[in-house]
């Protein structure tokens, strides 16, 4: 008894063309692509390269890494992050409101917003900070009347010193990215507000900002880990943030190279785990605009594994 073959509509047997004449199998061949090892074997060599200048050179590692965790160093650590973040929550709070002043039909508040902005924007960061050091040679007391009065040296300590020098720039730079954030929501938003009664404050409150907050959180991110850096600049004005404190067991040990080196492992790491949270966070506004997430670090990893590994139709 002889088995069936089975015909498509056309008369001919199944997997066969018109003529009857059988399919070939389709042999998928991977591109390859020669270009990219050949970049990664360069850059590979010229790391190689770099990571064996260090070794050899007159450095004492052993110094940076019993230097690491030295408690100057840590209390070191630990006010730069402090400098940093009061400095970016008042710059954040500036920055809100001028945007706001900006924004707004009073010819008055515009124009104190533009004229502090342009100001602040205008003269270094490093300027700043020796204005408020050396106040004092102009401002003896700092007087408001029957509420405060006290020497300026007194009121302006090297914290106080430093948080207005880094917080009063960063607001300039605050209000520009939070202008252009409110300016980003369409103004239906708030005619819609205005509609049903809600006021001016209220709509930016509850109805501008949390939409525009998508826009606002990524610059203020990049903002906040350039703050991280720019506070060493706090070290001229006496503030000992971790820069200061490493540079003070350089000079008096002579380890200058292997104490800056001491710094810059900090600093890569602090940029590292804030780099990280801000990733979470621009990924959690973006959820109402993005129709798919982008995808976590340990996603992308994981994806890139997958790469190596040949496609079973490409391996058949």
């Amino acid at each position: 008894m002889t088995d069936k073959i089975s015909k498509d509509p056309g008369g001919a047997p199944a997997g066969s063309g018109p003529s009857g004449t059988p399919y070939e199998a389709i042999k998928a061949i991977p591109v390859r692509h020669y270009g990219r090892w050949i970049s990664a074997v360069v850059v590979v060599a010229l790391l190689g390269w770099l990571v064996y200048a260090f070794s050899q050179g007159n450095i004492i590692w052993d110094t940076v890494w019993d230097k690491l965790f030295d408690e100057s160093v840590l209390v070191g650590l630990w006010k730069t992050v402090l400098i940093s973040i009061s400095a970016m929550a008042l710059g954040l709070v500036l920055g809100i409101v001028f945007a706001v002043m900006r924004l707004s039909n009073n010819p008055v508040t515009g124009a104190v917003s533009w004229l502090y902005i342009w100001f602040f924007r205008g003269t270094p960061v490093y300027v700043q900070l020796l204005v408020w050091f050396n106040l004092a040679l102009i401002f003896e007391y700092v007087n408001l009347g029957p509420i405060y009065k006290d020497e300026t040296s007194q009121v302006l300590t090297p914290f106080m010193v430093a948080l207005l020098g880094l917080g009063l720039n960063e607001g300039a730079y605050m209000a520009e990215i939070v202008r252009a954030g409110i300016q980003s929501v369409d103004e239906g938003q708030t005619e819609a507000a205005h509609a049903l009664g809600m006021s001016q404050t209220k709509t930016m409150r509850r109805i501008v900002l949390p939409q525009a907050m998508r826009v606002i959180v990524p610059p203020t991110g990049n903002e906040f880990i350039n703050m991280l850096k720019t506070s060493s600049l706090v070290s001229a004005v006496q503030y000992t943030e971790l820069l200061r404190a490493s540079s003070n067991i350089g000079s008096t040990s002579g380890a200058v190279m292997e104490m800056l080196f001491v710094a810059s492992i900090w600093y890569l790491a602090l940029t590292s785990v804030f780099s990280v949270g801000q990733y979470y966070l621009e990924r959690r506004f973006a959820r109402g605009s993005t129709r798919n997430l982008p995808p976590t670090p340990w996603q992308r990893v994981r994806t890139n594994l997958t790469t190596f590994k040949r496609s079973p139709e490409a391996s058949a």
